[in-house]
């Protein structure tokens, strides 16, 4: 079968889908990547068709320390989503049998797959329909109760369903089908039990005992890897040439802070004793010091198992293949669904108490990685969840999916 595989949004939000589709590719389907144009060569990398969209994977963010807030946030994602309807038409004129969206690309994909006529299926990284179980993803993550947790995920869907009217309008237009309140949409696609795979953990998300039927959590899909991957020398000399280092971190979050992050991370990791890898990141954090080695890119599989702890921004990729290697987490959330993660892998027992990013302080920082390397039980639980995470397979559940839905082209 030809599969679009849509997604937008930043690294943490387009890589998982390459080990998908990779996955996919192997069950001898063409699967094609629909992401920004940014992620062409991660595609290529993977052995995937590519096809662009005009958005900028920045586009919802808003820098580290903004004082724009959520009124910020929210214009910076209308003016993503207004671009996002267009360039989804376009990658799927040249035609497919089934349509994957993501979280950031349902909303507008469920009128594409109405009017192309072509099943789809939802394959998720976040649980973002509503539940007494836990607050929105993109809310702070405090919980408010069982009843208020419920009622600001509706919210939730009907601010999401704001931001994508206009989009919704026009592509609706273009494909040359009635116009129907995305409101409107949205409840006959839960109607129907719209099937959604969700590619997190259940020893860290667990299942909500209130979602309808079809809402699944199965296992997270990682970014793809080559078979022959080697970690740079430089970073296998410097994990043997003394005890195993704290790797930090911040991905795609706090760009332009680069040299800051850098000095405080340094100074942070000399008051703790601890030896150091620093991931550049969008930030470009680099540091100094016979201790310290500054990175770029690297498979997070291949060195994560290596270290002694994490400290990250919470994202979910992240935080998941933090958790996968079985190494404590001190997550520095910043914005949008990070609070959640952050708050979930202290639940678990898997990471220190979240550290603000607003708030980080060298002093902070040192002591939070202290009792990060220093706390065994942290690690004994992180490795507790590392063993229920390698007995899923979440990849393989949605090419099980997809053999089904297409079952009868």
């Amino acid at each position: 079968m030809r599969i679009l595989l849509m997604t937008a949004g930043s690294h943490g939000d387009v890589a998982p889908y390459t080990g998908l589709g990779a996955r996919l590719r192997g069950e001898g389907h063409h699967v094609a990547l629909v992401a920004p144009e940014a992620f062409r060569e991660l595609a290529a990398g993977s052995g995937l068709e590519f096809r662009s969209l005009p958005v900028d994977p920045r586009g919802t963010s808003a820098p580290a320390g903004s004082r724009g807030g959520r009124s910020e946030l929210l214009t910076r994602a209308a003016e993503f989503i207004d671009r996002l309807g267009d360039g989804l038409a376009d990658a799927a004129a040249p035609g497919a049998d089934v349509l994957l969206l993501s979280v950031t690309t349902a909303p507008l994909g469920w009128h594409l797959a109405e009017a192309m006529d072509l099943p789809c299926l939802g394959v998720y990284l976040q649980p973002t329909l509503p539940t007494r179980e836990f607050p929105p993803v993109v809310g702070g993550g405090r919980s408010l109760g069982s009843w208020g947790n419920r009622a600001a995920g509706a919210l939730g869907q009907q601010v999401v369903d704001r931001l994508h009217t206009a989009a919704a309008r026009r592509l609706r237009s273009r494909l040359g089908f009635p116009a129907v309140s995305q409101g409107a949409r949205r409840r006959a696609v839960e109607r129907a039990g719209w099937p959604v795979l969700h590619g997190f953990s259940r020893a860290l998300v667990p299942r909500p005992e209130d979602w309808r039927e079809g809402l699944r959590v199965v296992g997270n899909w990682w970014p793809y890897v080559a078979a022959d991957y080697r970690l740079p020398a430089e970073v296998e000399d410097f994990l043997r040439a003394g005890p195993p280092p704290v790797f930090i971190g911040f991905g795609s979050m706090a760009e332009g802070q680069g040299a800051r992050l850098g000095v405080l991370a340094v100074e942070a990791l000399r008051q703790a004793g601890l030896r150091g890898v620093l991931q550049a990141g969008r930030a470009g954090t680099v540091g100094e010091g016979s201790d310290v080695l500054s990175i770029g890119e690297v498979s997070h599989a291949h060195l994560f198992p290596h270290l002694a702890a994490v400290v990250h921004h919470a994202g979910a990729g992240t935080a998941a293949a933090t958790l996968r290697a079985g190494v404590p987490s001190v997550p520095v959330p910043v914005m949008a669904d990070q609070p959640f993660w952050a708050d979930r892998l202290a639940r678990i027992g898997a990471a220190t108490a979240p550290l603000r990013f607003a708030d980080l302080t060298t002093a902070r920082l040192a002591e939070a990685v202290r009792q990060a390397v220093e706390d065994r039980s942290l690690r004994t639980r992180a490795r507790a969840a590392a063993r229920a995470m390698a007995e899923e397979d979440g990849a393989a559940r949605v090419a099980e999916a997809v053999a089904a839905l297409g079952g009868g082209r």
